[in-house]
């Protein structure tokens, strides 16, 4: 059977999952192995000053929502997942872009109320408030959490020294440095990166073929993920599927 290796968080990895068609769900044994732990740190929150708030990852979303009971403020949130957990969690949240690219131009052509909090991770990419404080919306920003590596598990490292497809997907150019840098893989090894970016640190694996997912979001990975399952499927063979 192929193998689908899921390496971001638990909760996420079961969203996304959950959003695979049934024939893709029943064509394939999931390992969950993440390669990242969420670790909140102590950060009190005052937002008395703060107009609005930018989320660039759910962990962000999660994090802040258990340092917070409030949800007055507008938040400005990068991708569509992002966006719907920040809804899910209770505050007002607009999409206002894919990446960080997309959002800081957004925000300076929007022109919310000011002063913006961006409340991040421990790695982040784009200089967010930065190139907002920049454009004149003066914009902070605040680690609240920690991304802590861990290491493959055994049955994620079996998958791949054997000899059934694995199909992955990679969300992050850090999980993907990650592993790059632990993995020898032996099986067929089908992986979408969310960007370029996420794709750099995969492109000359061995026995390996990587794409870049057509959109940066939840939906145009899924598609791709089920389009490499498929051609895993040719790869296996009907004499070995399942």
């Amino acid at each position: 059977m192929i193998h689908l290796l899921m390496t971001r968080p638990a909760e996420a990895s079961a969203r996304f999952t959950t959003r695979l068609s049934p024939e893709i769900r029943a064509s394939v044994s999931v390992i969950h192995s993440p390669l990242l732990e969420i670790e909140p740190l102590d950060a009190a929150l005052d937002l008395r000053k703060v107009r609005g708030l930018i989320f660039t990852s759910s962990n962000g979303v999660a994090v802040a929502s258990d340092l917070t009971d409030s949800r007055e403020l507008p938040c400005y949130c990068v991708g569509r997942a992002t966006t719907e957990a920040a809804r899910r969690e209770g505050w007002t949240a607009t999409m206002a872009g894919e990446n960080a690219e997309t959002l800081t131009a957004f925000l300076l052509v929007a022109r919310p109320a000011a002063p913006l909090l961006h409340l991040r991770g421990e790695h982040s990419r784009g200089n967010v408030a930065q190139t907002l404080s920049s454009g004149g919306l003066v914009t902070s920003e605040r680690v609240i959490y920690r991304q802590k590596l861990l290491p493959l598990s055994s049955e994620a490292a079996s998958a791949l020294a054997g000899t059934s497809p694995v199909v992955l997907p990679l969300f992050s150019p850090r999980t993907a440095r990650q592993f790059a840098d632990m993995a020898l893989p032996n099986a067929p090894l089908f992986m979408v990166a969310l960007s370029d970016a996420v794709r750099e640190p995969v492109e000359k694996m061995v026995n390996s073929k990587v794409i870049t997912a057509s959109r940066p979001d939840a939906d145009a990975m899924r598609e791709a993920v089920e389009m490499l399952v498929r051609q895993a499927m040719r790869v296996e063979g009907p004499s070995r599927a399942h």
